[in-house]
């Protein structure tokens, strides 16, 4: 069986973890082959350069 969490997590304490994450991505560069949005140091997702 897997383990289980030991309470619910509450609506704000969600809300804080994704904004953590959308913070991270707000570091996007311009892909110098297509001009997209990519994250630095990272394959272009749609050129694939």
């Amino acid at each position: 069986m897997a383990p289980l969490p030991k309470s619910k997590r509450s609506t704000a304490r969600k809300g804080r973890s994704l904004v953590s994450k959308m913070r991270s991505f707000s570091k996007l560069v311009k892909c110098e082959n297509c001009g997209k949005n990519k994250l630095p140091h990272k394959a272009c997702k749609y050129c694939n350069k």
